[in-house]
């Protein structure tokens, strides 16, 4: 089973933007040393907290940092964009680095209602279906005599996945026969209901001839539980600010994260990332081998926002160790 990283280029506090993107390059550099598959990026936007807003540059720079390891976009989030610009970007940097260029698309805009508004300037109509048909269409078979076509773009085939947390993606992936990713890293409450529709109702396509399912999972791996519980109330004290409307850089970890938030926000806070793998490496295999069970994905894509840089590398190597070793860990 292929395993691969979601970034959001985090900024801690205390560090800004440049920091944060050198240190995705770093983290991305050593995940391909790893073993990981994929490297993406998330388009969010107005979030001081966050880096990869103009996802397709920083997908070219991690893309040029690395050597065989795929990069891509976890993801786009179409309704901000033409499909026109998106079949142009991702094209390009298809043409730069063959056969390594990944496209996931969402349909939620990256960030709140103002930002909706400052990209698609008054635009409410929910074309993402037909902009996904259009943007297949974009990146397939060159169509001679079409009005508009993607230069770079048209025939470099660059794989399409559909993003979701709700059975819509589930349904759409299954319908144009895409690979599908649900993010049950924040939003796990449809997770097995969306897996099931959308293996039941899959129809192959030129793509892709069987189902094919990620499952994201936050890990916070350390040499110890309590290590990877202080490292995990970072994001815990993220996911607060945001729920709370105050995002912000990503907070310091703290020794007693039911002190800092309150049972009621922090017993909200865990629910939502409850498909977390916490603790040290014995832990992590325990929890990650449970999910894989339970959920049977075909591949897993793991995230972890953690305020220091060394701690995060060491989270996701000793990740990659876990996942290394797994089938024989399960076996036993």
């Amino acid at each position: 089973m292929h395993h691969s990283i979601l970034d959001l280029a985090p900024v801690p506090e205390g560090h800004g933007p440049a920091e944060a993107i050198a240190n995705s390059v770093d983290l991305a550099r050593h995940a391909e040393g790893w073993g990981y598959h994929r490297y993406w990026l998330a388009e969010h936007h107005n979030m001081p907290g966050i880096a990869s807003a103009a996802t397709s540059v920083l997908i070219g720079h991690i893309a040029d940092a690395t050597k065989t390891m795929r990069v891509g976009a976890g993801g786009i989030m179409l309704p901000n964009h033409a499909p026109i610009a998106i079949a142009e970007q991702f094209g390009t940097l298809a043409t730069i680095h063959p056969g390594r260029i990944d496209l996931g698309l969402g349909r939620a805009p990256g960030g709140d209602m103002a930002v909706a508004m400052a990209f698609r300037r008054g635009h409410a109509a929910d074309t993402f279906p037909q902009d996904v048909v259009d943007l297949m269409g974009f990146l397939g078979d060159p169509r001679e005599g079409a009005a508009v076509r993607a230069h770079p773009g048209e025939g470099t085939h660059v794989p399409i996945w559909i993003l979701g947390s709700s059975l819509y993606g589930a349904q759409l992936a299954a319908h144009l026969g895409l690979p599908y990713a649900f993010a049950s890293h924040f939003a796990p409450d449809a997770l097995e209901e969306a897996f099931a529709v959308y293996r039941q109702t899959f129809r192959p396509s030129a793509q892709l001839t069987k189902p094919h399912a990620m499952l994201a999972v936050n890990v916070f791996a350390a040499d110890t539980d309590a290590e990877g519980a202080y490292l995990r109330s970072s994001m815990q004290q993220a996911f607060a600010r945001l729920r709370t409307g105050r995002p912000g850089k990503l907070p310091r970890p703290v020794e007693d994260i039911e002190a800092e938030l309150g049972p009621s926000l922090l017993n909200g806070v865990n629910h939502a990332l409850r498909i977390s793998a916490v603790g040290a490496p014995g832990t992590v295999r325990k929890t990650l081998a449970g999910f894989i069970d339970r959920y049977a994905p075909d591949e897993l894509i793991l995230t972890g926002q953690i305020h220091d840089h060394a701690a995060r590398l060491r989270s996701f190597e000793i990740a990659a160790e876990v996942l290394r070793d797994l089938p024989e860990a399960a076996a036993a």
